[in-house]
């Protein structure tokens, strides 16, 4: 009687080959989720008119007309467009704004980022490659309202 167990012998030796390509098709619209790890994410082509109201962490990457208030971190992608007033806690802005920012912690503009309005803020960092057209009040008061 034949046995229908395969049997392995000691001496065999598989090969490891690595994948031809990617089988997948690369992820082209998808901003960097690891830059807000845990945060609501508003993706881009989202638009929005109206109020956007969060608690904790939000990453916008479409576009909002209308007001943007929080208690929380605000991060705006490189492809965001706001048209209107930000008033959180603290705001990270890669992409354009068009209207006013106050915080009451901290806002940072990075690099090739568009900011058309005056900024408000405790602690203000801007890095090289930003435009800014507006006034910067840098200082300990709050600007968010009760």
């Amino acid at each position: 009687m034949p046995n229908d167990s395969a049997q392995f012998s000691p001496r065999m030796s598989f090969t490891h080959f690595p994948p031809r390509g990617r089988t997948e098709p690369p992820e082209t619209n998808r901003p960097d989720l690891s830059v807000v790890p845990g945060a609501a994410h508003l993706s881009r082509g989202v638009s929005i008119k109206g109020s956007v109201k969060f608690l904790n962490e939000l990453l916008l990457d479409g576009e909002v007309e209308g007001t943007i208030v929080s208690t929380g971190t605000l991060t705006i992608g490189e492809h965001a467009l706001i048209r209107g007033e930000i008033r959180t806690k603290s705001v990270n802005v890669r992409g354009t704004v068009e209207g006013n920012i106050f915080v009451t912690e901290r806002c940072e503009l990075q690099a090739n980022c568009t900011v058309r309005g005056d900024i408000e803020a405790p602690r203000l960092v801007v890095n090289e490659n930003v435009t800014f057209l507006g006034s910067a009040k840098v200082g300990t008061g709050k600007s968010l309202p009760a």
